[in-house]
């Protein structure tokens, strides 16, 4: 497919999102999610405690990089990180959501959740996740994790109307919150242990869950949060330039203007979120803005393993369903489907382009790159995305 012809195509989506279920058997993208989904619990199954692998085939000189600097590298892990463990989170919800199916509830609350809680730290007030399981003792902590995964609690009880979902959003956010303090102003570092910078990975998506929280409890105290956590990030680390996001700011005031896809986007959904609740149009324009300098700043024109040329977003999965999510948010606002369609059209290509023979992923969605260890948080990640762009 020529990238004339994707451009073209991006005129046939839906004037809106839906979240109407469509027949699985009608629906390529939802198949997709749901056989990604089998492969990742029986491939990566470390059935001793009902967890998973971080890569397979399992690499024996795997070294954890996205640690906080200085953290002890495990070699010879038994199972996962949290964080790619909570990719499974996700992509549950997500099914559950586009496709009604029980299945997927009960799979949450039999399989995936039992196995999350093994990673719940209880010895050090207040309570969230650590970064491995409690059964080889304390570990770091990174309140941008804990975002992730209240989120996901917020979208459960959103469906569910089950409180222990909401209980525990609550309980999350209040660790993420005693990660603010007033250096620089405000703002919520990134590690417990590491209180050296303070991240747009931790501030945005704590943006978004407190008016997830406040449009689930209407309690004023989690929009008064959200505004001022978007006004710090916004005021501390977004480019003027182009309007997308840096990584992070040091407590010396040094910026690290290094920029990743999910840093941006959540800004995106923030805004959306904001917008809709308040009305007013500044926070849609920020949204608007950030999107199109993400498209221009992140995206690059490749030709893909069969020569096909096409608009590919970056080497790195999950950071690029993260945005994805925000993209959704921005088009069902103001139904403009171009940088969403191009996700999509990523997402599809990688999945005829890039599997092996176990039906995994590669982290390249362009298929010309492709490692031998494919790490679990490169293919859970993508259950959300087939999922969620199953409603396009």
């Amino acid at each position: 497919m020529k990238l004339t012809t994707i451009l073209l195509g991006v005129g046939a989506l839906i004037s809106t999102a839906s979240c109407q279920s469509v027949p699985m058997a009608e629906n390529p993208d939802q198949q997709r999610a749901d056989s990604l989904l089998t492969r990742i619990l029986t491939t990566y199954e470390v059935k001793k405690y009902g967890l998973l692998e971080e890569t397979w085939p399992v690499d024996p000189e795997n070294q954890v990089t996205y640690l906080a600097e200085g953290a002890e590298q495990k070699k010879e892990q038994e199972v996962s990180y949290l964080w790619p463990y909570s990719g499974m989170v996700s992509g549950c919800v997500s099914l559950y959501r586009t496709t009604g199916d029980e299945k997927y509830l009960q799979l949450l609350e039999n399989r995936i959740l039992p196995g999350l809680e093994l990673y719940w730290n209880t010895t050090r007030p207040p309570y969230c996740y650590q970064s491995y399981p409690m059964f080889n003792g304390e570990s770091d902590r990174f309140y941008d994790d804990n975002d992730w995964l209240a989120i996901d609690f917020c979208d459960l009880y959103e469906l569910t109307k089950n409180k222990i979902y909401l209980q525990k959003a609550e309980e999350l956010h209040a660790y993420i919150y005693s990660g603010w303090d007033e250096q620089l102003g405000g703002g919520i570092y990134w590690c417990e242990q590491k209180k050296e910078s303070k991240n747009t990975c931790s501030n945005a998506p704590a943006a978004v869950l407190c008016m997830k929280l406040y449009n689930q409890t209407q309690d004023k105290k989690y929009l008064e949060q959200a505004m001022a956590t978007y006004e710090w990030t916004k005021t501390n680390l977004r480019d003027p330039e182009d309007h997308t996001y840096w990584d992070n700011i040091h407590l010396n005031g040094y910026v690290d203007k290094t920029k990743y896809t999910y840093n941006s986007g959540q800004m995106i959904q923030a805004g959306v979120l904001l917008y809709q609740e308040i009305g007013d149009p500044a926070y849609l324009q920020d949204a608007q803005q950030t999107a199109k300098g993400s498209y221009h700043y992140f995206t690059q024109i490749q030709n893909g393993s069969d020569s096909t040329q096409m608009r590919f977003y970056p080497a790195s999965p999950w950071f690029n369903v993260i945005l994805s999510r925000d993209l959704l948010a921005l088009y069902e606002t103001d139904h403009y489907p171009l940088y969403i369609q191009t996700m999509a059209e990523n997402a599809r290509y990688a999945w005829e382009h890039t599997r092996d023979e176990n039906g995994l992923l590669g982290h390249d969605w362009t298929g010309k790159e492709n490692k031998k260890y494919k790490w679990l948080l490169d293919n859970a990640c993508m259950i959300e995305l087939y999922s969620e762009i199953s409603k396009l």
